[in-house]
């Protein structure tokens, strides 16, 4: 406790954790304040964090003005993000594992040194060269989780190539949109990707892709990763070990500025159009570097294993750039968590010793459905920090995670960011902040979030409403690729001078921020506004459901109605009476109101590789409006759509 009075409901920090971690209670007052009154001298400081080739000048050079949004950190400086991972780390630490791999068959792994990682990095950056890839040009990765991932994305940076990953659940006509998007002429692909003991065609899928798109694309690099034969159009595919025979060995990096962009990533867009977001070089690396580092409380020695795929923004930002910028071991996984059997996570957790672990509430829900038995059967001694990212975590899911998991030693960094920020913005600290299950609990430094009310006006104290953020910070997106009239309108336009996250958020008595969900999550039933995170935190405390998932429709009495998808635990089966008992169960929960008009029984909700849940698409399959369910490409499984409409309820108000 520190000698502070304990905050309302929460977990206190142990002794253990106070003394131990980077920064305490009163460590963590003293820094956020100096970041709010000078962000200029505070980030001039923390931007040390990294090697930079030419000193910086100007720190902050940022406006959230309507018409003239300009966002630029570090400007004057040079560096080059593969240096920094990579380079820097060779004459102490060469002989260390940078990367862990463990394969979807569990007799696949290996362990990747600093030193070989360097190797590998230089060969990949001199292939990537040898196809004509040059200084600002852009590289499609459409990859399975593999080393060659990595290798991939760093030897991009290295040459100063934009890298533009794309998760391999993706199917031909979203990959071929985003390689138009991103104008890419060059591409990278495996031959097949393992998951779950199957196997994805990736080189068939990018040849459906490439069809869509004839003579775009110049030049395809193909990695064996399971070594069957695949279709290869001469002049165009070459497998990458063919070509690394033939360039050399050595590649210096790229002296980039810092506002030099390092990767463009798609994330959904509120019309369902994806959005190319970019994020520039020296601000975004500060940034992972130093979130990597505070909020998982990041030591030598710890083996940091972050569950998220690579082509989305938890990914690049806590599997490769931050831990690697820190010259950490990071773990890369191909697999799923159920295979070959439901206790896989903490297979590879006591095989690794791994000690941070980063998850998302989506997958921890899932888990919660096969049982205690299947995490209780491994020992987890390794363990000594839970995260969590994604969706809102219920408490109920963070009790399970803490008690279960952790054997109740382990604290839970239940953090809350978005792929436009680039990293972490409200988390606790470890050694620093008591935990509220549910609660993203405060700020991290530099951060500035704000509640407004529909009408812009910001609201103090306790209090519910929008989340905006009112200043920059160094990982902040910097525009939407080669349309920043939209990135402007998407981010700026509905609270002049805030950055528009559209999530909303409460504030209790102790400045604790809970993620209420979407803003669009808000439901007018007979003109009481519910938000749906509540509706399904109920829903979930139900002994009999893993997982759910509320949103609105049209009815003809109430103007709009809840549907509820449930997903039950394991051995559990759907029937009419459940369904009557899940309706009685949130009545008295939250009274008449709050009814469920329908519930739909689902095995699975439909979900990005990173575990956010697509409510979106539910909506549209609510309404029967499935002409408007636009791209379900960036779903870890879209036949999980089609299962979806085939069951929906009949949904005419009886």
């Amino acid at each position: 406790m520190n000698g502070n009075k304990q905050t309302t409901g929460a977990y206190p920090v142990s002794t253990e954790w106070a003394e131990r971690a980077f920064i305490d209670a009163e460590r963590y007052e003293a820094m956020y304040e100096a970041s709010i009154a000078d962000p200029e001298g505070f980030w001039g400081e923390h931007g040390k964090r990294i090697h930079w080739f030419k000193p910086y000048g100007t720190v902050k050079n940022t406006s959230f003005e309507r018409g003239k949004v300009s966002i630029k950190w570090f400007e004057e400086g040079t560096t080059n993000v593969s240096y920094n991972c990579v380079d820097r780390h060779l004459p102490e630490r060469g002989d260390q594992v940078a990367i862990i791999w463990e394969g979807d068959d569990p007799k696949d792994d290996a362990r990747i040194t600093y030193r070989e990682l360097h190797a590998h990095v230089m060969k990949w950056a001199n292939v990537l060269k040898s196809q004509g890839v040059r200084k600002g040009d852009s590289v499609t990765l459409y990859l399975p989780m593999i080393p060659e991932a990595v290798y991939a994305m760093l030897a991009c940076a290295r040459i100063g190539a934009v890298h533009s990953a794309v998760f391999g659940g993706l199917v031909s006509e979203g990959l071929a949109s985003r390689i138009a998007d991103a104008a890419s002429t060059v591409v990278v692909t495996a031959d097949q990707g393992p998951r779950g003991g199957r196997k994805v065609e990736l080189k068939a899928n990018m040849d459906a892709a490439l069809d869509k798109l004839p003579e775009a694309v110049a030049s395809v690099i193909v990695v064996r990763r399971t070594g069957a034969p695949v279709e290869m159009l001469q002049g165009r595919d070459h497998y990458y070990d063919e070509l690394a025979e033939t360039v050399p060995d050595e590649c210096p990096p790229e002296e980039m500025n810092a506002e030099d962009p390092l990767f463009v990533i798609c994330t959904s867009g509120s019309t369902g159009k994806p959005k190319g977001v970019v994020h520039t070089t020296g601000g975004y690396l500060v940034y992972a570097a130093m979130t990597h580092q505070y909020v998982f409380d990041y030591h030598d020695g710890d083996i940091h294993w972050c569950t998220a795929d690579l082509g989305w923004i938890t990914g690049h930002s806590y599997i490769v750039y931050g831990p690697l910028a820190n010259g950490a071991t990071t773990l890369i996984f191909e697999g799923t968590p159920t295979y070959p059997s439901v206790s896989r996570y903490w297979d590879v957790v006591d095989k690794h010793k791994v000690s941070l672990f980063h998850t998302a509430p989506t997958t921890i829900r899932s888990l919660m459905g096969s049982g205690e038995d299947a995490v209780k059967s491994n020992s987890r001694a390794s363990l000594r920090l839970l995260g969590s990212v994604g969706e809102r975590m219920n408490p109920e899911a963070w009790e399970w995670y803490h008690r279960v998991v952790g054997d109740s030693r382990c604290p839970i960094v239940d953090t809350w960011f978005q792929t436009e920020t680039g990293g972490i913005l409200i988390t606790p600290l470890p050694g620093a902040t008591e935990l509220k299950p549910g609660s993203v609990s405060k700020p991290f430094f530099g951060v500035k979030p704000e509640l407004v009310d529909p009408a812009g006006e910001v609201l103090d104290g306790v209090a519910d409403g929008h989340l905006v953020i009112a200043d920059s910070w160094p990982g902040q997106v910097r525009t939407l690729y080669r349309d920043h009239e939209r990135f402007e309108q998407e981010y700026f336009s509905t609270y002049s001078g805030k950055f528009f996250t559209g999530d909303g958020c409460r504030r209790d008595a102790d400045g604790y921020y809970w993620i209420t969900g979407r803003d669009d999550d808000v439901i007018n039933v007979s003109g009481h506004r519910i938000g749906t995170a509540e509706v399904e935190s109920a829903l979930v405390a139900h002994p009999k459901v893993s997982e759910a998932a509320i949103v609105g429709y049209p009815h003809e009495i109430k103007g709009q109605g809840l549907y509820a998808y449930v997903t039950l635990m394991e051995g559990e089966a759907a029937s009419d009476d459940l369904r009557k008992e899940l309706v009685s169960w949130v009545r008295r929960e939250f009274g008449p109101i709050a009814s469920l008009d329908k519930v739909q029984f689902a095995p699975d909700l439909p979900k990005t590789r990173s575990g956010k849940i697509m409510r979106r698409i539910l909506r549209k399959i609510a309404e029967d409006d499935f002409a408007a369910l636009d791209d379900t490409s960036t779903l870890a499984d879209p036949a999980v759509v089609d299962h979806l409409i085939a069951n929906r309820q009949n949904r005419k108000a009886g």
